[in-house]
């Protein structure tokens, strides 16, 4: 991709599509590619035909190919703005960077983030994974992050290198195609061994949106994990694999709790009762163990993270065996909730019925043009209502003439 400052101001400026671009919108492609160049001078290039893809006039909300190439006219640009400046990031920062990294390519980080520290910033908060990233783009564009995990809880958590990998990835995590499987320890022991919670829910009032709960009211959002348990510590604890098959805020822990077996550590939503005695850490036990997506070059990211220090010893000091975890993963099918499936039987309805309309109206057109007007009757001669004409079928039908061309 050329850059800006290496093409003169006046000379046509052609760009050929790359796989990451593909099928986005053409003003997002100025967005990513050309950002000095404002939306509303990208709207009147398009409107007069000064942009091309592949000689052919384009319209900004056009999705474009891989392959393409797209002509931009000369000029165009903004008047320079001045980048944000980021602290350069000290060494201590760098090494944890370096730490988290489980494996990566040209389109994907995947990171391995402890228990403790924050994916994005907030209140208070000034160490996080969005504040590394900077240590990840010394070769290219700022890297993404398309997903999250709260800050206690550790585990895999995937970082888009590019713009379009980065669309690509939240399509997949959006779609529900990407498939999460999580470990947690939990107090006591489900009287199902495995089993699917399917509560919806909603933000607990008067929390400001910081801690959520079961919403029965109507007004709650589809909510349904996957659990089974892996192990058991007598009627104590149980070592469970979790898998959400939606994505709401702090899903897994709700339904843990609400079903009368919190996650050890998990204050929040199993209160006192939600710590065992003992050596046992105090920490949350809910790790991101595996993740499973597909790769925009038509592969298979499958990868898994190790456990923190804490979670491995209090496996340990149960009595688990953490090689009989990774034997007991089975990959759930990934279920449409109902409303999800409405909504798509109505789309579908509603193009159908758009399609149905279009070639009835087709039809009718054919057939008024290939139809011959009525012949029009003079006025009625004599007083009294007219008689009544013949029924049509009376008469023989005089064939239809095709329509010369």
């Amino acid at each position: 991709m050329t850059t800006r400052g290496l093409i003169p101001a006046d000379t046509v400026r052609q760009f050929t599509v790359q796989h990451d671009d593909d099928g986005v919108r053409l003003d997002r492609w100025f967005k990513r590619h050309l950002p000095q160049v404002g939306f509303a001078t990208v709207s009147r290039w398009a409107r007069t035909g000064q942009i091309r893809v592949d000689g052919k006039r384009a319209d900004v909300a056009d999705r474009i190919a891989a392959g393409q190439v797209i002509r931009v006219p000369p000029g165009g640009d903004a008047p320079e703005r001045k980048a944000r400046e980021r602290k350069p990031l000290t060494e201590e920062q760098l090494a944890l960077a370096d730490s988290m990294v489980i494996t990566q390519d040209r389109a994907a980080i995947v990171l391995n983030k402890p228990p403790g520290l924050a994916t994005q910033g907030g209140s208070g908060t000034f160490q996080h994974v969005d504040g590394l990233l900077d240590a990840y783009a010394a070769d290219g564009p700022r890297p993404r992050l398309v997903h999250r995990l709260d800050k206690d809880t550790s585990g895999v958590l995937l970082i888009a290198r590019t713009p379009g990998s980065a669309s690509y990835f939240s399509k997949r995590f959006s779609g529900r195609t990407a498939r999460k499987i999580y470990w947690a320890l939990v107090i006591g022991v489900p009287d199902i061994d495995e089993g699917l919670i399917d509560l919806p829910l909603g933000k607990q009032p008067g929390t400001g949106g910081e801690k959520m709960m079961v919403d029965k009211s109507g007004e709650g959002q589809t909510a349904r994990s996957r659990y089974r348990v892996i192990d058991r510590a007598g009627n104590r604890a149980a070592w469970v694999e979790l898998q959400p098959l939606t994505g709401r805020t702090h899903q897994l822990r709700v339904h843990m709790a609400a079903i009368g077996h919190p996650i050890v550590g998990d204050g929040k939503y199993g209160g006192p009762d939600a710590f065992l005695s003992g050596s046992i850490s105090r920490k949350m036990h809910l790790h991101a163990r595996r993740l499973i997506i597909d790769h925009p070059d038509g592969d298979m990211i499958d990868v898994k993270a190790d456990l923190p220090e804490h979670f491995s010893a209090s496996l340990a000091q149960l009595g688990f065996d953490q090689s009989e975890g990774d034997g007991v993963i089975e990959v759930f099918e990934t279920a449409v909730p109902k409303d999800v499936q409405k909504a798509q039987a109505k789309a579908h309805a509603k193009q159908v019925r758009k399609e149905r309309r279009g070639e009835r109206r087709g039809r009718a057109d054919g057939a008024a043009a290939t139809r011959k007007p009525p012949k029009s009757k003079g006025p009625t001669k004599g007083k009294g209502s007219p008689k009544p004409s013949k029924p049509a079928a009376a008469k023989p039908a005089k064939p239809i003439k095709p329509a010369k061309r």
